[in-house]
């Protein structure tokens, strides 16, 4: 210790000094802390604020980059089940959600180009009028024993393929939307015949529609996944030309619509009066039908109705008027219901009077009822609306993404008028049964077992037809966007 004092011996007067510099300088700062604060100058103030304000700047900036850099992360993907076009549900395929094309304030017009080329062959069995060769319809089945005779019949045909085309484009008024659709099977003067036959002509404006749709009396929905064109006999089939109001769309939806009238008869037992063949008929009213429909998770119901005025006009000078006119009315009650993930019920219940005209497969909707007891010498015969009832009941199932298969039945009875003949149409029914087999997607190979019969009005005679039917169906679609 000795040794390192004297050392630093040399050094001791400038720490004694340092230590009087330190001492002055605490008490100057004791004496200043006990003075009053001055108040800054308009200078020191301002610099003050501005410096605030470069820091609520800085401030905001971070705030704008953590807003960016939380947008750059990737959100969780959106995955959603696909359907091949066939409609088998592939419940292991999942698939993420494409972005959404940017769109203006007006969205987005659209423009597909569809249709499917079909191949039908089979075999028949039994015998039926020879211009619906292909289909089976228990209106068109002998009305007497060996009426279309020979029995058996092989047949090809390509009269089911289908073109069509329809567009979409957003306006202030709400989407308007057009259809124009044909296919190759040839009805009425054409029947039996391969050609052009115009399916849907059809434009949509928000909640109006006008052209050839189907009639808003039918439900197309209930029809069953089968590869004959005609298909069930009791159920609502008909595309009719009309003006539809749909003041409500969506899970819940209405709709009600003028259309074209029209309306068949049967002359029965008095076909051959010439007093007869001056009847006209007169249509001076249109069709009113309207439909409203529930759609939920288990699937869907609607009610339709419609109500109709048919007249007729006695041309003729005589002493006779054979003129009149019926009321026709129906409902169509249907639904498509949901058992499960892969299978779906179809049903239809209908009833009315004089609406054969709207049915898939019926024979006339005006009857002749005799009115002798009346004791009207110049109506001697009268027009009846014919009452009748029908129903269709079917069972579509996918075992898999490549092999589907429908079944079932359906029925219509018509209460005939007295006046009708007695081989007249009163009954018919039809079910079948299919294995249908998807290769590939857009394509179907199938094979279908029909059975159809027609009931006489008053001799008991039936007519039955049996046929296998295999059909190649190949769709196409391409859309744009633009």
């Amino acid at each position: 210790m000795t040794m390192n004092l004297k050392s630093n011996w040399h050094k001791l007067p400038g720490l004694a000094l340092a230590l009087v510099v330190l001492v002055l300088v605490q008490g100057r700062s004791s004496l200043a802390q006990t003075k009053e604060p001055q108040a800054p100058t308009p200078e020191v103030q301002q610099l003050k604020e501005r410096l605030q304000q470069l820091e609520q700047t800085v401030q905001d900036l971070k705030q704008q980059i953590t807003s960016i850099e939380a947008r750059k992360e990737p959100a969780p993907a959106i995955v959603q089940a696909t359907y091949s076009s066939s409609a088998v549900p592939e419940s292991t395929t999942v698939t993420p959600e494409p972005p959404a094309k940017p769109q203006d304030s007006k969205g987005e017009s659209t423009f597909e180009v569809y249709g499917f080329a079909m191949l039908d062959a089979g075999y028949q069995f039994k015998q039926n009028n020879p211009d619906w060769f292909d289909v089976v319809r228990p209106t068109k089945l002998p009305s007497f024993p060996n009426e279309f005779a020979p029995n058996g019949n092989t047949y090809f045909g390509v009269r089911q393929s289908r073109l069509g085309v329809r567009g979409s484009t957003p306006t202030k008024y709400g989407e308007l939307k057009t259809q124009f659709e044909f296919e190759l099977f040839g009805t009425g003067a054409d029947a039996g015949q391969t050609t052009f036959r115009l399916r849907h002509a059809w434009g949509e404006l928000g909640q109006f529609g006008a052209g050839q749709q189907n009639s808003t009396f039918m439900d197309g929905d209930v029809f069953p996944n089968t590869i004959e064109y005609w298909g069930p006999n009791g159920m609502v089939l008909f595309r009719n030309v009309q003006f539809r109001w749909m003041p409500l769309k969506g899970r819940n939806a209405v709709s009600i619509a003028l259309e074209r009238p029209g309306a068949s008869n049967d002359q029965g037992r008095f076909v051959d009066r010439i007093e007869l063949q001056g009847v006209r008929p007169h249509f001076n009213l249109p069709d009113l039908t309207a439909n409203v429909r529930w759609t939920r998770d288990w699937g869907h119901f609607q009610v339709a109705g419609l109500l109709r005025r048919m007249a007729w006009v006695d041309t003729n000078n005589d002493e006779f008027d054979l003129g009149g006119s019926a009321v026709g009315a129906g409902l169509n009650l249907t639904s498509a219901l949901k058992f499960g993930e892969n299978t779906t019920g179809k049903f239809a219940f209908v009833f009315g009077q004089g609406i054969q005209n709207y049915m898939n497969d019926a024979d006339v909707d005006v009857g002749i009822e005799t009115n002798l007891a009346a004791g009207d010498p110049r109506r001697p015969i009268v027009g009846k609306a014919l009452p009748m009832w029908s129903f269709i009941t079917y069972l579509d199932h996918y075992w898999n993404k490549r092999w589907s298969s429908s079944i079932g039945y359906s029925m219509m009875d018509i209460d005939n008028s007295n006046g009708q003949a007695p081989d007249g149409y009163r009954r018919g029914h039809y079910a079948s049964g299919n294995l249908l087999y998807y290769p590939v997607e857009n394509a179907m190979i199938g094979g279908e077992f029909i059975w159809g019969r027609r009931e006489n009005f008053l001799d008991g005679f039936k007519s039955d037809d049996f046929r296998i039917q295999f059909a190649f169906k190949y769709n196409f679609s391409k859309k744009w966007a633009f």
